[in-house]
């Protein structure tokens, strides 16, 4: 069955990898202008460039985060639930914190695209819980 915790947990891995993918993509800008001769040294001035660069650093803790949280729910939650469900609902977190942002909404099929995102989650909720009420159900005929 699928329990509050569980759908809260999903919903705070969404809103921890999709919140932070804008400030993610934002925290990167201007390491196209770190050059080096060999392709060791360009990795490593790119790696200091990032650690040191607090616009990156903190959302990706909090993106790394969401990781974890997402790998103690797969512990506990069906995966033909959470693994649908933290990934769709990423996508329009990522989204509205990127419109937030000031970035391109990207018109009617966007919104589209969420309403038909937000009909396929209800369904696999539906659904996981309509197949825990079968279960339970079998469980008291025997």
């Amino acid at each position: 069955m699928v329990t509050a915790v569980e759908l809260l947990s999903l919903l705070l891995v969404s809103a921890l990898w999709g919140c932070t993918n804008p400030f993610l993509k934002r925290g990167t800008e201007g390491i196209e202008h770190v050059r080096h001769s060999s392709r060791v040294s360009q990795l490593l001035a790119e790696g200091k460039f990032l650690l040191l660069n607090l616009k990156y650093l903190i959302p990706f803790l909090l993106n790394q985060s969401g990781s974890l949280v997402y790998y103690y729910t797969l512990s506990t939650t069906e995966l033909s639930l959470a693994v649908p469900v933290a990934n769709s609902l990423t996508f329009l977190c990522t989204l509205f914190t990127g419109k937030l942002l000031g970035e391109e909404f990207g018109g009617k099929q966007a919104v589209a695209g969420m309403f038909l995102t937000m009909a396929g989650i209800g369904l696999c909720v539906l659904s996981s819980i309509e197949d825990t009420k079968t279960e339970m159900q079998a469980d008291m005929r025997i």
